[in-house]
């Protein structure tokens, strides 16, 4: 496949000048915050989080009833849209493969998952160690914006994906008029002084309004994923605009 024109770019925490950089920065930044990861979502999101990942889960109800469908969720962190996808599976189902490439992150989420079904890959999402066109569901949940190159992420998911296999990518997005001034305030402004107050990683929370500024809006992200190849682009947005789902077929 060839690579998209005037391809959208991918993360770039402070300092990072290239892709390699970026993507080191963004492990160590979420190494050093898994210890207070999961309380600061649930504080930070007010816990609509939780919401977020269920709506996305049922959206793909169809396809994670099917035993036999091999799902992925990349850029897992600790679990939680795991789980969320986990519940959407009957008993007798394949196990769900959860890769990340943050050891701390991925290690908190082990902790959570049922024993035998889940398949945790310490891995990096633009070089997954699985077969081409063997999974059936790829879903990212608030991990994809923090990749190095949002075309490579793509078209690696396309990669895997068998044909008329599905990706999901939830993320946040800027909403606009009054309640994105508000937003703004607030992401801005507040979040990372709570987040920097409770992890002790002012970084951090700092990085991800800017993560999120730096994000293609929707109009260029369906745009980009059709020219990456998939079908049937859509965005639903959720909580106003706050954060979306992208849907998609390879």
């Amino acid at each position: 496949m060839t690579t998209p024109q005037n391809p959208a770019t991918g993360a770039r925490p402070d300092a990072a000048h290239d892709e390699v950089a970026a993507a080191n920065a963004v492990r160590n930044m979420f190494d050093s915050i898994a210890p207070r990861y999961d309380l600061l979502n649930h504080v930070l999101s007010a816990s609509v989080c939780g919401y977020w990942w269920r709506r996305a889960a049922k959206s793909f109800a169809a396809r994670l009833a099917q035993p036999q469908a091999q799902v992925l969720d990349l850029c897992c962190g600790t679990g939680d849209m795991t789980l969320a996808l986990l519940r959407r599976r009957p008993g007798n189902a394949a196990p769900v493969f959860a890769v990340d490439f943050s050891h701390e992150m991925l290690s908190r989420g082990i902790e959570k998952f049922p024993v035998g079904q889940v398949n945790a890959i310490e891995a990096d999402a633009l070089n997954l160690p699985l077969p081409d066109a063997s999974l059936d569901l790829v879903v990212s949940a608030f991990g994809f914006r923090n990749l190095a190159n949002y075309t490579a992420g793509l078209q690696e998911i396309r990669r895997v994906l068998r044909p008329g296999g599905e990706i999901g990518i939830l993320d946040f997005s800027e909403p606009r008029g009054p309640l994105g001034l508000f937003y703004r305030l607030y992401f801005r402004h507040v979040l990372p002084r709570i987040g920097s107050l409770i992890s002790g990683r002012g970084f951090a929370y700092s990085y991800l309004p800017a993560s999120v500024s730096r994000f293609p809006p929707p109009p260029q992200m369906l745009a980009l994923m059709e020219q990456c190849g998939y079908t049937n682009a859509t965005w639903t947005p959720y909580s106003f605009g706050i954060a979306g789902l992208y849907r998609a077929t390879r």
